[in-house]
């Protein structure tokens, strides 16, 4: 078995491939989700205070992955920058975004996703715009007995390690001047840096942490 994952391309895109273990960024089984019903239940969605009404606005994902959470972001009405600072992740990523705007179901959202392959830390400083809304998802640190053990996460966890500094990401999040920071934590995990949140939204596993930082004119809004 190979001692690092390579990259692989066939006829359904881009693989990180190691020995017997496959990873393919994917968007397309976020159908479901995105459907106007479920998309408003989503937890995520809900701590954006995005509304229904009018638009646009915009949204960083500063610790991308495979995009699943941006795309939520992207498919209630945000444009939305991503940041993967691990370039193999960010090639599977970019290859799942192309192949997303070529599916009827998922080209709008897609083409709001808008990737950057590089530090979050140094590029939330160079932003064009400021962001009304900066999403934080530093990877939890490995359990020894933990669900999430698949092949999947094998992969990934090859590449991209917990977040080294939670400080100097939470900081940038704020020199960024969003209206909103979102940060996604274990359900009984500590707040990230320490930072206790204005409010958060608990599911069965997972947290989001809401730590509003200036009250805006009006509600954030968006006609789909």
């Amino acid at each position: 078995m190979p001692d690092k994952p390579v990259l692989v391309k066939d006829d359904d895109g881009l693989s990180l491939v190691r020995g017997d273990l496959r990873l393919r960024g994917d968007l397309t089984g976020m159908r479901p989700r995105i459907r106007k019903a479920n998309l408003r239940g989503e937890l995520l969605v809900k701590a954006s205070g995005i509304r229904e009404g009018s638009g646009p606005a915009r949204a960083v994902d500063a610790t991308a992955g495979l995009g699943e959470d941006a795309f939520l972001l992207a498919a209630a009405g945000f444009d939305v920058t991503l940041f993967e600072r691990d370039p193999l992740i960010a090639e599977l990523l970019e290859d799942a975004i192309k192949r997303a705007v070529l599916d009827p179901d998922l080209e709008e959202a897609a083409r709001r996703m808008h990737l950057r392959q590089g530090d979050s830390i140094e590029g939330l400083a160079e932003l064009d715009a400021r962001p009304d809304l900066i999403y934080l998802d530093p990877m939890f640190p490995a359990k020894k007995k933990s669900s999430l053990t698949g092949k999947k996460l094998q992969l990934f966890r090859m590449l991209e390690n917990p977040c080294p500094d939670e400080e100097a990401l939470f900081q940038a999040a704020l020199g960024a001047c969003p209206t909103r920071i979102i940060v996604k934590r274990p359900l009984k995990g500590p707040h990230l840096a320490g930072r206790k949140p204005t409010f958060a939204l608990s599911g069965k596993s997972v947290r989001f942490d809401v730590y509003q930082l200036t009250v805006p004119d009006t509600e954030v809004v968006h006609v789909p």
